[in-house]
């Protein structure tokens, strides 16, 4: 054994022969000095934040890097990215609205990624720029989102027509995230044709969309309950398409008899667009059947409402939702963040929970004290 080896210290000292393994010194390689240093500590690097004018640029001209990191400033929660956010939507607004907006629900399982891959290349194809936003539901136990849908529309991913961000619903109820209005208007800034708006499929509560887009999809499938319950989900009433989706192989006799009872229900039921008859259609992702005619039926919506001037009313109306909906968020993060109610509020829960203090006269107590 080398003068330098030695046993390690679990050996046994009063029979060291009994031990086969050493431990020798290391020797450093001429030229190359050790990263790992003792009692180093991990920082995390100091990533300077792009300006106004670098984002504004970046987002103009199509830079993906820039746009992304646009997005992820407005998606920010954090109340000194509020104003600078702003600041970028304000500077972007007059070149938004040139988009045809689609928003994309069905129950899960309903194939929405797999359509909206198929979809989204067949767009790319005709020389439209395809941006889709497609939100994840967040756990409510530990609000994390998997945030796959890259992983899901792999194909759609690599077009360099196409754009896809993925974000967390965070708790919004509507299938959606907060601020997908805001991500929205900086992806038509960005000069994209089509956006496609994924949601996150929860069923008859997922109405929000309905007042930030154009075109309203709803997909289904076959054998998913019979035509009365098809009739009690309201948001048939807000489609402006009914899709019955994985209409291909063995199942395609089945869509097609889907497709017939829907188009009964849809004739009993008020259109969710005045002026445009919303029908049933089938399509496959697999084989591509169908989807050309989809397109074809979107462009005609997007020409009969604007020629009737229902196109340009509802984006109205979607704008004034839209300020109620932020006063309604700024007024929630005024009140849980002002320093008296961050106080009162635990007190006051303690007291209602142990029956010394009705509801309602908790709340009156909170709002007396809340004030800007």
């Amino acid at each position: 054994m080398a003068a330098d080896d030695y046993k390690p210290e679990w050996s046994d000292p009063d029979n060291p022969d009994l031990c086969s393994s050493v431990v020798r010194k290391g020797e450093p390689i001429e030229g190359q000095e050790s990263s790992l240093q003792k009692n180093s500590r991990f920082t995390k690097r100091n990533v300077q934040e792009p300006a106004i004018e670098e984002l504004f640029n970046g987002v103009r001209n199509g830079n993906r890097g820039l746009l992304a990191r646009a997005i992820t400033l407005i998606e920010s929660n954090a109340q000194h990215h509020f104003q600078k956010a702003q600041d970028l939507l304000q500077k972007l607004l007059p070149y938004s609205g040139n988009s045809i907006r689609i928003g994309i629900t069905g129950v899960p399982g309903a194939g929405k990624s797999t359509f909206i891959e198929a979809y989204g290349n067949y767009l790319c194809s005709k020389g439209l720029k395809v941006a889709v936003l497609a939100i994840d539901p967040s756990s409510s136990i530990s609000g994390g989102s998997i945030l796959g849908d890259k992983t899901r529309m792999e194909r759609l991913a690599r077009n360099p027509r196409a754009f896809i961000r993925p974000s967390p619903s965070a708790g919004k109820l509507g299938g959606v995230h907060r601020k997908t209005r805001e991500t929205m208007l900086v992806c038509e800034a960005a000069g994209f044709d089509v956006i496609l708006i994924e949601t996150v499929g929860v069923g008859q509560s997922e109405v929000i969309i309905r007042d930030m887009v154009d075109f309203f999809m709803l997909l289904v499938l076959t054998g998913a309950g019979d035509e009365l319950q098809g009739m009690k989900k309201g948001i048939m009433e807000l489609a402006d398409a009914v899709i019955v989706h994985k209409a291909d192989g063995d199942n395609k006799p089945r869509a097609e008899k889907t497709r017939h009872e829907y188009k009964r229900i849809l004739h009993f039921l008020q259109p969710a667009t005045k002026g445009w008859e919303t029908k049933a259609y089938t399509c496959s992702s697999f084989t591509g059947e169908g989807i050309s005619e989809i397109w074809e039926m979107i462009k005609n919506f997007e020409e009969t409402g604007k020629d009737s001037g229902v196109f340009g009313e509802r984006r109205k109306a979607q704008a004034r939702e839209w300020l109620y909906a932020l006063i309604t968020d700024q007024l929630h993060y005024h009140f849980y963040h002002h320093p008296e109610i961050k106080n009162l509020l635990p007190k006051l829960e303690n007291e209602v929970i142990a029956g010394d203090q009705t509801v309602a006269s908790a709340v009156d107590i909170l709002f007396k004290q809340f004030h800007f």
